[in-house]
């Protein structure tokens, strides 16, 4: 059968409220933007928005995080794509059919082709899955399901070219959800010349999406204009996007409240009590499907094997979140009370573990001591974060709550941008914890948890591997419908609030806002705005 709004619906597309870290990030939601400059030099009538310089070439499968997210989303269309509500529609495939107990069959689209005019054929997404898994992109996790993955494969024996508009994917076990995670942009296809030369390619792309990129000055801004050639959904209704990178967001703000930037997806913590009052109506504040935490590698001294799982659940009730929640965020942010969020199907706020979440400074100190009767604790507690994200206030704040529960000295360490923090941790060059965090990629709870804890995962910055946890992913993953995998990622998240691989601190609603020059903006889901969408008036 096709792939139908009402046939995704059992396969648990749902209809979400609003919702970095990313991802599509997570990669990580940045929630933040690299370099200076302001959005009132904008031209040709674009619509001005918030960015952050991206990590990489604008290679699909290597973006995990928010910046590069942003335009890869933007200048790059799969077989299906998600709304603002999170309901899933085709968009390059004509149908993605059930084939045999495990496997599926992709039939494209009449017309479909890339920027510059060449067809978009079946060889195209086979191709550029089996380029991520031999070249190890960050996101070459999400084909791990399909039949003859392994890491640096030359290919996947699951994947068959059947024609120039009909390709078939086999898995290793059913997997009830799998369909709706092609929206994802690891799942994105690229032309022939991408993979003969991806960074030179990444920086001038020729995509299949609703946009393509007009202009990237690094460090500065990146400019997309709509793509003649695109013949789906989600035709823009602007002239093009221009996404200025801010060195901070009190500029970003001031620049709104003046009307010479459009769209703005954060507020800073400066104005948490005030933009409402101040926007009106063109105020947004509702629930995301973002998730906020630090890591911290169980390679580095003190945080490995026992000692480094009590002094994980020491600083977790040395936490005082509903304090930092308040005080600072002003109500734009909920304690956490798992891996995920809120307004995902299958949402437990009462996981079996979750308690060491709460705040107890007595209990933080005796699991504290009984880490150093293990081995005496030495050194500085350093929380790693991103300046031009809006971070400051709360990684005090978490620091000195940490401090003066723990005896211990605890401080946050600035790095300028963001791609910097996560040249970093990418590279595992980083001392201490640092900042992270998840912006889902479609609505199910595994994708909050596999890509971010999973062994050997793109997003997993810790390292962490646990093979109960792998396998409880597998099963829930096996599952013969949504609602019965939903239970079984709550039943991993148990293991997780046993070893802590990251602290959850809280949930993110997205917090933004629009000038007076654009007209239907919405924020989706997973708390992007719907840039296709928006006029400029």
């Amino acid at each position: 059968m096709a792939l139908t709004k009402k046939t995704l619906a059992l396969l648990a597309a749902t209809t979400l409220g609003f919702g970095l870290v990313a991802c599509t990030d997570s990669g990580d939601n940045g929630n933040g933007s690299s370099g200076s400059g302001s959005a009132s030099s904008g031209g040709d009538n674009y619509v001005t928005a918030n960015g952050t310089e991206p990590q990489n070439p604008l290679i699909p499968s290597n973006t995990n995080e928010v910046g590069g997210g942003r335009l890869v989303d933007l200048i790059y269309s799969g077989l299906v794509y998600y709304d603002a509500d999170g309901e899933i529609h085709n968009e390059v495939a004509e149908s993605i059919e059930p084939e045999g107990e495990k496997g599926y069959r992709v039939t494209l689209k009449d017309g479909q082709t890339f920027a510059d005019g060449t067809p978009v054929k079946a060889e195209n997404f086979v191709n550029a899955w089996n380029h991520a898994v031999k070249n190890a992109h960050l996101s070459s996790y999400f084909f791990e399901p399909i039949l003859g993955y392994e890491e640096g494969a030359e290919s996947m024996e699951g994947l068959q070219v059947i024609d120039d508009k009909t390709f078939t994917i086999e898995l290793n076990q059913p997997e009830a959800d799998f369909p709706m995670r092609l929206g994802y942009s690891a799942f994105y296809p690229l032309p022939a010349e991408a993979l003969e030369d991806e960074a030179a390619f990444g920086e001038n792309p020729n995509g299949n999406g609703p946009y393509r990129l007009l202009e990237w000055n690094h460090n500065q801004d990146a400019t997309v204009v709509p793509n003649e050639e695109y013949t789906g959904d989600r035709a823009p209704q602007n002239d093009g996007i221009k996404f200025v990178f801010y060195a901070n967001f009190d500029a970003a703000y001031n620049d709104l409240l003046a009307d010479n930037l459009d769209l703005l997806d954060a507020i800073p913590d400066t104005a948490f009590s005030t933009f409402e009052s101040e926007l009106g109506d063109r105020a947004v504040n509702q629930p995301s499907a973002v998730f906020q935490s630090f890591t911290i590698p169980e390679s580095l001294e003190h945080w490995g094997g026992e000692e480094g799982q009590l002094r994980r659940q020491a600083l977790s009730h040395a936490i005082n979140r509903e304090e930092i929640t308040q005080a600072i965020f002003q109500g734009t942010r909920t304690p956490a009370t798992d891996f995920t969020s809120p307004v995902l199907p299958g949402y437990d706020g009462e996981i079996v573990g979750n308690d060491v979440l709460d705040y107890d400074p007595e209990k933080a100190k005796d699991l504290w001591a009984q880490a150093d009767a293990i081995a005496p604790w030495s050194g500085e507690f350093t929380l790693s974060y991103n300046s031009d994200g809006g971070h400051q206030a709360w990684v005090d704040a978490v620091t000195n709550s940490i401090r003066n529960t723990l005896g211990i000295e605890a401080v946050g360490n600035p790095y300028p941008d963001f791609k910097s923090l996560r040249d970093d941790v990418t590279g595992r060059t980083i001392q201490g914890a640092f900042r992270t965090g998840w912006q889902a990629d479609y609505p199910s709870a595994g994708n909050f948890l596999g890509p971010l804890y999973g062994t050997g995962a793109g997003s997993n910055d810790g390292d962490y591997s646990n093979p109960e946890f792998d396998a409880k992913l597998t099963e829930a993953a096996a599952s013969d419908s949504p609602e019965t995998a939903a239970g079984l990622y709550n039943e991993a998240q148990e293991m997780l609030f046993v070893d802590l691989p990251a602290i959850p601190l809280w949930y993110s609603n997205v917090a933004g806002g629009s000038s007076g020059n654009v007209d239907n903006v919405v924020f989706s889901w997973k708390s992007v705005p719907v840039y296709y969408n928006v006029t400029k008036n």
